[in-house]
């Protein structure tokens, strides 16, 4: 009997295991990313209420076993987590949509990272899926228009130029007002400063924009003062792709571009040129006679037509990832050819960027190891082939073979035919007959070891170390039958060479300790870091008469010790403070050492009880921070890298002394501030960061003031103290204030169709407020932005914004025309108004009064389209182009003719009225950056290859008064003779349309 009973309890308990059995399931599927369409590496799959879970491999892919009823969830850092119940299906594919809020997404910080709801800082952080799209060669144009307190200007329309970038601001005067940049963890070499190597037109132009991961900003002090003297502009930190563990993944970026002009100056053909001279010379008080309009041609160029094209570019990129063991790895190859709308430039690129991420020893041995590396090859033209192609007389042919006037000048036309050597030049001969090239070689590497003590677990020791290195050689030649090269009217040529080598080794070791007990959380940071910077270079212009060369080499190195505090309680309350003290070798005596303090706070409000039921809050939090960073990089001096200690300058040629017969080259003492020292600015800001319904629309609200003391000013000094009247010192200070409010939505979250939508707003109120060694309540202040011979359209002066416009007020007649040279007598004193600086008046500034940026991206289904667009109100612009011609001295001058703009039409001056403040015009502008479309293809030939195609339009369109080309300029250079905002014919920037396509293996 017992016999059948456990013969039926074992038939029992096996229908039982049968019936589970039965109920198991394997399920496999894919897990993308809404937004790009390409798989997830790496996502967490757990079966709710169990330990049974999976993770997705390098494509995305998963496959797990679970029960028929069960429910999976899938959840991923920095995407909204999903759930989904199992029945009978046994494939199942999940599209994740990007957490709006991302909080908690991991920032690179300086020396660290953190999780972004844990920041009590100004930082933002962008990653690659929010970038503009279709940037070729200037990384910093990944981030136009898509955070709050930055404002990029491409330098120009030349492939691979820079742009300039202003962090809440400027605040400087003659010193730097770039950020720094440290590109995964390493702070790079300012190959644009005084004495780099020529051939390098953007110092960012070595790193590929397709191997960049994410850029983080730190805005304010209290984030920035952790690099101390370099962060007075704020710090962009840069981080690169990397590998991950599982298989390899191949994915190949190609694009080709056609980029056309969007403008032309309008000018005078040759019939109107020729009408125009007819009738001046009716007025008779020209000077034009029968004679000099034999000098006139019987062409009708439009020289402008003759020297821009539509430019064709094309660009790959290739890349690997994935690991081998314990190796993840990255590596990418790009190749660029971007040819200019002006002919005869263009930039050609070859980059490679690895990356090599292994862990050793269970986990506790971190390795980072990257190498991008860069071999350019730039064509830089003869950008003043651009005012020469407004001015050049359209009249004229540009090469006749058949004149033989012309055959000692390659047939190009050229007024030194006609025996006038004050002309201007033919701008196609200019771009035909100039070889100008310059080529780059880069290398960037580190090292980056991150050990986690074995008997002290909390405690992590980093090393990194590495080195940046930049090689450049190039020349700038003319033949010598260019009759654009001439002394006195004798055929020169030109030969000029150049050569450069600029480099700076790295090594910062820092302790970290991260300790949670019960509500206390501390995140402890401590370390020193040197780092040496190295330049030399040989510059020779040669010609046929004269051969002159000069060689530098100049060094400097920063030494510091630094340290951070974040502690953390109860997840509502923050506190970070961090300490630097640098020493420079800029510097002596007291000033070679510098220390650089900043404290923030914040409180999570929302963590209170008194908002935990208050369900549309999702989350809210202020913060408050202090701190001091510095400026060191001061170009504004004679010498920025030895500008306190004693020189003597070798004199040239023309200043020897004479002893008998022999003249004998002198050396003389140079004027030098042996108290020099680094700008110090002082930043404290007030935030708010909120959430609201879900967090489907987040923002943040930022106040904040920079004061900086200590500015460089080139003020008068007694005689017979220093070796000149004046010394380039540290006398200054400067105020920025401003608002910054950013705003997310999720505007649409469905299945297959989202809608984001991004708005920035930034508002900054600058004045200077002091400028001299005393309140002198009569000094005029510093008159820059150089728009000719001893001409200057701005000023540097106490209660105004720097590079302030410094016209005289023009008057105008009952219709509402300028009058010529007449102007108010803002003085009073009844004398000639011109002449008198007192009746110029401070008017406008080229900074906008505020900035907003608008992007948006959408996704339906496998369609995807975004833009980024901004709108400037309030930033004038001196129209140098206009305000450079005149009747009489454009239609006929010194003996040639020159064409002038139609716009002169408008005031009819008969000369030049450069100061005038009819040529400050508003330039406020609205501007579509960037817009694309793509349709991704889920399976292309076989499950395993995903592609995307692309087009994309930069630069769409505008919308402006402005009477110029662009409304956006950079500024004309750094130094105290230099402006901001002047437009003086600039390398126009295209219109560029590109067609994209992106394969996944």
């Amino acid at each position: 009997m017992k016999k059948h009973y456990r013969l039926l309890l074992v038939m029992f308990l096996t229908v039982i295991a049968i019936s589970a059995i039965a109920q198991e399931t394997v399920v496999k599927g894919k897990v993308i990313d809404a937004s790009e369409g390409t798989g997830l590496p790496g996502v967490n799959i757990l079966e709710k209420g169990t330990s049974n879970g999976a993770l997705t491999d390098m494509n995305g892919d998963f496959s797990i076993k679970t029960q028929k009823g069960s429910t999976l969830v899938f959840s991923f850092v920095g995407f909204v987590p999903q759930e989904v119940i199992v029945g009978d299906q046994t494939t199942i594919d999940i599209s994740l949509q990007a957490d709006a809020t991302q909080l908690s997404e991991v920032v690179v910080i300086g020396y660290g990272e953190a999780k972004k709801e844990d920041l009590t800082g100004a930082i933002a952080n962008i990653s690659s899926k929010d970038f503009n799209k279709g940037v070729l060669t200037s990384p910093q144009d990944l981030l136009v228009g898509k955070i709050a307190g930055v404002a990029i200007t491409s330098n120009s329309g030349a492939p691979g130029s820079g742009s300039t970038i202003r962090i809440r601001g400027g605040s400087s005067l003659s010193a730097s007002n770039d950020p720094l940049i440290v590109i995964d963890g390493y702070p790079v070499s300012d190959n644009t400063a005084p004495g780099a190597p020529n051939g390098i037109s953007n110092p960012l132009s070595a790193l590929n924009p397709n191997d960049i991961e994410s850029v983080t900003v730190l805005k304010d002090a209290s984030a920035t003062a952790i690099y101390g003297s370099r962060a007075a502009n704020g710090v962009v930190i840069i981080t690169t792709k990397k590998g991950a563990e599982g298989k390899i993944k191949l994915s190949y970026n190609g694009t080709v571009s056609v980029s056309e002009p969007i403008k032309y100056i309008d000018v005078m053909s040759g019939d109107e040129y020729r009408d125009l001279i007819d009738q001046l010379q009716a007025t008779g008080n020209f000077g034009i006679t029968d004679q000099a309009k034999t000098f006139l041609g019987t062409a009708s160029t439009d020289w402008q037509r003759e020297i821009f094209h539509n430019a064709v570019s094309h660009d790959h990129n290739l890349s690997a990832s994935g690991s081998i063991g314990n190796l993840p790895y990255r590596i990418s190859y790009g190749y660029t050819d971007q040819e200019g709308i002006l002919k005869t430039t263009g930039v050609n690129r070859n980059s490679l960027n690895i990356n090599l991420n292994p862990t050793f020893l269970d986990g506790n041995l971190k390795v980072n190891l990257s190498a991008k590396g860069s071999y350019t090859k730039s064509d830089f033209g003869d950008v003043a082939a651009v005012g020469n192609a407004i001015s050049f007389d359209p009249t004229q042919v540009v090469r006749d073979e058949t004149d033989e006037s012309l055959a000692d000048y390659d047939y190009y036309f050229s007024w030194l035919s006609k025996g006038v050597t004050n002309g201007n030049t033919n701008p196609v001969a200019m771009l035909e007959q100039t070889d100008n090239q310059g080529t780059a070689k880069r290398l960037i590497a580190n090292a980056q070891i991150d050990y986690r003590l074995p008997f002290f677990k909390d405690l992590r020791a980093i090393l990194n170390t590495g080195f940046d290195k930049a090689i450049s050689d190039g020349f700038n030649r003319a033949p010598l039958d260019a009759g654009f090269v001439h002394n006195n009217g004798t055929l020169v040529g030109r030969d000029n060479t150049y050569s450069g080598e600029n480099r700076s080794e790295l090594l910062d070791f820092y302790f970290n300790y991260v300790k949670e007990v019960g509500l206390h959380k501390i995140d402890a940071t401590a370390g020193y870091g040197w780092q040496h910077f190295y330049r030399e270079g040989k510059n020779t212009d040669s010609n046929a008469v004269t051969t002159t060369s000069r060689e530098f080499k100049n060094e400097n190195f920063l030494v510091s010790f630094f340290g951070r505090l974040n502690y953390i309680y109860n997840g509502k309350y923050f506190l970070t403070a961090t300490l630097r003290e640098d020493g420079s070798s800029r510097f002596s005596g007291d000033n070679k050492w510098g220390l650089f303090p900043s404290v923030a706070l914040a409180w999570r409000i929302k963590g209170e009880d008194f908002l935990s039921n208050v369900d549309a809050l999702s989350d809210l939090k202020f913060r408050v921070g202090y701190g001091v960073t510095g400026q060191q990089d001061l170009y504004g001096v004679s010498d920025p890298y030895y500008p306190s200690i004693a020189q003597y300058r070798i004199s040239n040629d023309l200043a020897q002394y004479q002893l008998g017969n022999t003249f004998y080259f002198t050396q003389r003492p140079q004027p030098y501030d042996a108290n020099i020292k680094w700008e110090e600015t002082t930043t404290y800001n007030i935030g708010i960061d909120f959430g609201l319904f879900t967090n489907r629309l987040t923002g943040s609200v930022e106040l904040f003031q920079k004061n900086t003391k200590d500015l460089l000013n080139n003020v008068a000094i007694a005689n017979g103290v220093n070796f000149s009247n004046y010394l380039t010192t540290n006398v200054g200070s400067m105020e920025n204030k401003g608002v910054e409010v950013t705003l997310n939505a999720l505007a649409v979250d469905k299945e297959d169709f989202t809608w984001n939508i991004g708005v920035n707003f930034t508002s900054i109120d600058s004045k200077i407020t002091k400028i001299n060694l005393t309140d002198d309540p009569t000094y005029l202040g510093v008159f820059v932005g150089n728009i000719g011979v001893d001409q200057f359209i701005q000023n540097n002066q106490i209660g105004f914004p720097a590079f302030s416009f410094f016209p005289y007020q023009q008057v105008y007649d009952a219709d509402g025309r300028p009058i010529e040279g007449l102007y108010v007598d803002r003085s009073g004193d009844g004398a000639p108004v011109v002449g008198n600086s007192l009746n110029k008046y401070h008017y406008k500034r080229p900074a906008p009064d505020f900035l907003m940026g608008l992007n948006t991206r959408l996704n339906y289904k496998n369609i995807d389209f975004s833009f980024s667009s901004r709108l400037s109100v309030g930033n004038y612009v001196y129209n140098n182009v206009e305000a450079g011609y005149a009747y009489y001295n454009t239609a006929y001058t010194l003996q040639h003719f020159r064409n002038i703009p139609k716009s002169i039409s408008n005031t009819e001056f008969v000369s030049q009225q450069q100061l005038s403040d009819y040529y400050v015009q508003n330039a406020s502008f609205f501007k579509m950056d960037n817009m694309s479309v793509g349709y991704s293809f889920d399976n292309v030939l076989s499950e395993k290859l995903k592609a995307r195609l692309s087009f994309t339009v930069q630069n769409a369109f505008i919308i402006t008064d402005y009477k110029g080309i662009d409304p956006e300029l950079g500024p004309a250079g750094e130094g105290v003779t230099q402006g901001f905002g002047i437009d003086n014919n600039i390398y126009p920037r295209p219109r560029t349309f590109l067609l994209g396509v992106n394969l996944t293996f």
